[in-house]
């Protein structure tokens, strides 16, 4: 069972690129993870809003196999304080199954991508840019491990 973060585009800022690494490398101590960043779409200026979340849709559903979990990082899904989520990653990975989670581009996913997930989850009823995010969520992935473990990282 491996957990892996989807994400549209690289990340631009050095600094989140570094604590984003940071914590990529800190999860591979306790679970197969890894991080796989999609390209950014070409001439995206160009595309509509719809457009644009249609081919990143099409580039996220030719990533994921149907023997995978797949959950979106969606403003309107399903919220978790630290130690639910961590029992609810737990469930997950003793499905066996592969576990995807999806960070999409700046304005969502497409009616496609939302189709074939088999969740959504929320990090905060905020909004964040797509770039903050990816932090937000591999931490929150981090500290899960570590609860699971029973370690002394996280604080309640």
């Amino acid at each position: 069972m491996k957990i892996t973060l989807l994400v549209i585009g690289k990340t631009a800022d050095a600094r989140l690129v570094s604590l984003i690494e940071d914590y990529r490398q800190r999860l591979t101590h306790y679970v197969p993870f890894e991080l796989v960043v999609i390209p950014d779409i070409k001439n995206a200026k160009a595309l509509t809003q719809d457009q644009l979340k249609t081919a990143e849709g099409e580039a996220i559903l030719r990533f994921v196999t149907p023997a995978m979990d797949v959950l979106l990082f969606d403003e309107h899904g399903r919220e978790f304080r630290s130690i639910g989520y961590a029992d609810f990653l737990q469930k997950k990975m003793s499905s066996g199954k592969d576990l995807v989670l999806v960070i999409g581009g700046a304005y969502g996913f497409s009616e496609a991508v939302y189709a074939r997930a088999n969740g959504k989850i929320s990090l905060s009823q905020m909004t964040f840019s797509h770039q903050m995010i990816r932090l937000m969520a591999i931490e929150q992935i981090y500290r899960a491990m570590t609860i699971l473990r029973g370690e002394p990282y996280h604080h309640e």
